[in-house]
């Protein structure tokens, strides 16, 4: 296995005799942005059925086009079935916020490829914040990770992290795990955790493929118990969203959210 320790170690200038409490595979502190020790650890026990597994899902409609009265229906089931979320483009989130009573309205930032200049992350990580939601999922710069430009990624990250928090609100990065090999996998694990984000997440659903159990236990290791996994792509039926959580996975984004609970 791929030593994530000393991962960390070639990133960062790290203080070895500082040891993590994060129950995390790179075992020295990173010093992160934020320590989510103190906000506690995220709890969550294996779904028996549909109705115990809601709760996890982000219900989701990112398709190009989405109409307003398929966001109005989506936010009837995420209400009726208790979904975590509904996760939608930021067109929408205004109305979401209308329609949800309260409820959790997620949108996306830098979607679906991560390129984006930072400006334009920035302003539509505010513009969504302002119109409603409290859960972002921003896509990283895959491109910068790919040729070493780590500290790019991570001020990026940092930046949305500290909009998000600022306003009460959660982010979760989206690393695009089909597209990475192993090591870049950890790396932008490493890189998000550090910069404060409150999630890792692995797909867009919009790529090549979405998630694995191998991918979300291999993350989860990555930031150990006081940072969500969020488990999103090709996920469509009761027994794969069983695994994902499973395998450590904390949420899962599914535009089959009402197959996998067993209503369609």
């Amino acid at each position: 296995m791929m030593n994530i320790n000393s991962i960390a170690t070639r990133l960062w200038e790290l203080d070895e005799s500082k040891i993590a409490k994060c129950n995390s595979a790179h075992k020295i502190c990173l010093n992160c942005k934020i320590c989510h020790i103190k906000t506690g650890e995220i709890k969550f026990h294996i779904p028996s059925n549909g109705k115990n597994i809601a709760k996890f899902i982000d219900h989701t409609l990112l398709n190009s086009d989405a109409k307003a009265a398929d966001i109005i229906k989506i936010c009837h089931e995420a209400r009726k079935y208790n979904f975590a979320s509904v996760c939608l483009n930021p067109y929408y989130v205004k109305l979401a916020k209308k329609e949800m009573n309260q409820k959790t309205v997620c949108s996306v930032v830098g979607f679906p490829l991560g390129a984006n200049s930072v400006h334009i992350k920035i302003e539509e990580c505010k513009k969504a914040l302002k119109d409603g939601a409290t859960e972002i999922d921003m896509v990283q710069n895959i491109g910068e990770l790919k040729v070493g430009g780590y500290n790019f990624v991570l001020t990026e990250i940092e930046t949305i992290a500290e909009i998000c928090h600022e306003n009460d609100s959660i982010l979760k990065v989206i690393i695009e795990t089909c597209l990475l090999s192993k090591e870049e996998k950890i790396i932008a694990c490493l890189i998000a955790k550090k910069a404060g984000a409150d999630f890792v997440k692995t797909s867009t659903g919009f790529s090549q493929s979405g998630a694995t159990t191998e991918d979300v236990k291999l993350m989860k290791s990555v930031v150990g118990d006081f940072v969500g996994v969020k488990a999103s792509g090709g996920i469509r039926d009761f027994q794969k969203a069983q695994d994902m959580i499973s395998a450590g996975a904390n949420r899962i984004g599914a535009s089959s959210s009402l197959k996998i609970i067993g209503e369609k």
